[in-house]
């Protein structure tokens, strides 16, 4: 009987040390991948300076930016991992090599991307942005520590009044809980900020995916080559070649003679500067055209168009069903449980096929809600810039896209795209329980994302079409009141050479 203890204790030990190692292993690959993502876009300036201590606290906030931005993505793929852990076990049941892939190893990155990104999202972020703004309290030595020191006092005034919010909206909104002590502060209080927090962002994501769905035609639009329909690009080619030489000329002709000139020629140089570049841009972008193969011009652009689209109206359509069943199934609602049990049973009607496809729908719905975000104009100036952005806008960076992630289970679970169950912490936000706000919020995200497919459909489509009729007329409705003579006279000169 001893032994039978002592190899079960055995056992747990092992298993407890395996998913350790598994876990510090993926974070240690992920932390890799942010910091060179993180280095890519920070400012170099910033941390090559003389003062010593302002390049040591950028390097550690830098270090904490790096942490969160690995839980954010490690939170991405979250619900990739579970659906996929579930799909390998029931296709190899009886595998040895696949036994490490259990319930509990899931279950356990649950938990820690809940607990890192909290710790992330309320205090090393705070303390990250005061401790770079920090210079130390008057009178006191100067150094590291002085400005940790102020950073630790900001950062407990913050979470004194962020309590006393929570305490006052928990009074507000439930009066038989409303007197509730401090002592009730990890049991109660923190649970009700974190379902704050994720109705937040849940939030957030109602706002940026439609919007970012949208506009996934046209970002994927500017990385392809479109097919121009009635167009000769060798004729717009060298149009385009001879504007970039005019304005080449008269730049130079500007500059030969502008320190004995007024502000005015500066200010005239500045403009025929900004032709200029859109002309080169111009004449890039045709050269690309032109260089590239019919397969890769008539092809990729027309499948990757209707890719986009396939999986915008699959979307739909599962929320829509997802409706559906709120109405006529209770078990629909979005509910955490405690034990995954993998390789039971998968999580699609369609088998592995569905399972695939809601992977890749969760991770176009968390790509088009960051194109979304860095797209509508409240948060345009967040977007990073290669090399060229500051620390303070990395923290910023990192929290939204921390809010975002972690609100990414959340999401494709209310709205349906999945069938696999909140788990940990994830499955225990109050408002979770609420039909209303569940229903509603699927028929919000159905709407919204319905009226901006078509809009975004049908105005890409009469756009192409005036162009292309509007090109085929050009050559009998042209005069020189409407075409600049410059071009004219290029486009002449292609057709006698």
């Amino acid at each position: 009987m001893e032994t039978d203890d002592v190899s079960v204790r055995e056992q747990l030990f092992h298993n407890r040390v395996r998913e350790t190692i598994i876990c510090v292993l993926l974070f240690t690959c992920l932390y890799m991948v942010s910091y060179l993502i993180l280095t890519h876009f920070k400012k170099t300036a910033e941390f090559i300076t003389d003062d010593v201590e302002d390049a040591t606290v950028n390097k550690i906030a830098l270090w904490m930016c790096t942490f969160t931005l690995s839980v954010a993505v490690c939170a991405v793929l979250l619900l990739p991992i579970s659906i996929l852990s579930n799909e390998v076990l029931l296709t190899f049941p009886q595998s040895y090599y696949m036994q490490w892939l259990n319930g509990s190893l899931i279950h356990g990155l649950w938990n820690l991307v809940f607990l890192f990104s909290n710790l992330s999202l309320v205090f090393l972020m705070p303390f990250a942005y005061f401790f770079t703004e920090s210079e130390g309290f008057a009178g006191s030595k100067k150094g590291v520590m002085a400005r940790v020191y102020e950073a630790v006092v900001l950062l407990l005034l913050l979470a004194l009044l962020v309590l006393g919010i929570v305490w006052v909206a928990s009074a507000l909104l439930h009066d038989n809980i409303a007197r509730k002590s401090l002592y009730d502060l990890w049991e109660y209080y923190l649970p009700y900020l974190y379902s704050g927090i994720s109705l937040f962002g849940v939030l957030l994501f109602l706002l940026c995916t439609p919007f970012g769905l949208s506009r996934m035609f046209s970002v994927t639009g500017s990385l392809l080559v479109k097919p121009r329909l009635l167009e000769d690009v060798e004729d717009t080619l060298s149009c385009t070649t001879f504007e970039e030489d005019s304005l080449s000329r008269k730049l130079n002709c500007k500059r030969s003679t502008i320190n004995i000139t007024s502000c005015w020629v500066k200010l005239n140089m500045e403009a025929l500067k900004k032709e200029y570049q859109i002309a080169q841009s111009k004449r890039l972008a045709l050269e690309m055209r032109r260089k590239a193969s019919p397969w890769q011009r008539n092809l990729c652009y027309p499948l990757a168009m209707l890719m986009l689209l396939a999986l915008t109206v699959v979307c739909v359509l599962m929320v829509c069903f997802n409706v559906l069943e709120l109405l006529l199934d209770e078990t629909a609602m979005p509910r955490g449980m405690e034990d995954p049990h993998l390789g039971m049973a998968s999580f699609s009607m369609f088998g592995s096929l569905g399972a695939a496809v809601q992977v890749v729908l969760i991770l176009y719905l968390m790509v088009s809600s960051v194109v979304g975000f860095y797209s509508s104009p409240l948060f345009m100036g967040l977007l990073p810039r290669a090399q060229d952005t500051n620390l303070t806008e990395i923290i910023a960076n990192c929290v939204s896209l921390l809010i975002l992630s972690s609100a990414l289970p959340v999401f494709s679970r209310t709205l349906g795209i999945t069938r696999f169950d909140l788990l940990g912490d994830f499955g225990r936000y109050n408002w979770l329980g609420n039909f209303y706000i569940v229903f509603l919020y699927n028929m919000l995200f159905a709407g919204l994302t319905s009226a901006s497919l078509i809009k975004t459909v049908t105005w890409a489509v009469q756009r192409e079409l005036i162009r292309a009729f509007g090109l085929h007329r050009l050559p009998l409705t042209v005069s020189r009141s409407t075409v600049p003579f410059r071009l004219l006279l290029a486009s002449g000169l292609s057709k006698i050479q």
